[in-house]
């Protein structure tokens, strides 16, 4: 790990619809370049993980609240030994995913990126003259 960036493997049960629970990892990464988002990339056994990304504040928020709409949805539960747990559910064309992740790991994931961009901070870490810069280029 850099100065600039935070990796942190994930464990996670994907809960299928029948009711079987299947292992899974991740790997979320934030990126202070990029201090809004979590990147998230499932290992599904493909050749390609799969690539997730959604704000920091969303995942913040879903450890002690239902938060999120449309594609991405974070709520706290107990797994089911009873211990702290986010359930996370993700949604796109091509599937829907319901995942169980503990929320103790979620919270050191957090607590490492809060201490690279502290929440409120963000704005002094944004490069809004090369994100305007890109986007003109790209016309």
């Amino acid at each position: 790990m850099d100065r600039t960036t935070v990796s942190y493997d994930l464990a996670l049960h994907l809960l299928s619809a029948d009711g079987h629970v299947l292992p899974l990892t991740a790997i979320l990464h934030y990126d202070a370049s990029d201090p809004l988002a979590v990147t998230a990339l499932f290992n599904d056994g493909s050749d390609e993980p799969v690539r997730w990304v959604f704000a920091r504040d969303l995942l913040e928020a879903g450890l002690d609240q239902p938060a999120g709409e449309g594609d991405v949805l974070i709520w706290p539960t107990r797994d089911a030994e009873g211990r702290p747990a986010i359930h996370l559910r993700l949604r796109s064309p091509h599937g829907d995913a319901l995942l169980e992740a503990c929320a103790d790991e979620l919270e050191r994931f957090l607590s490492a990126t809060h201490r690279l961009v502290p929440p409120g901070s963000e704005h002094r870490h944004l490069d809004l003259e090369g994100a305007i810069t890109a986007l003109l280029a790209d016309t």
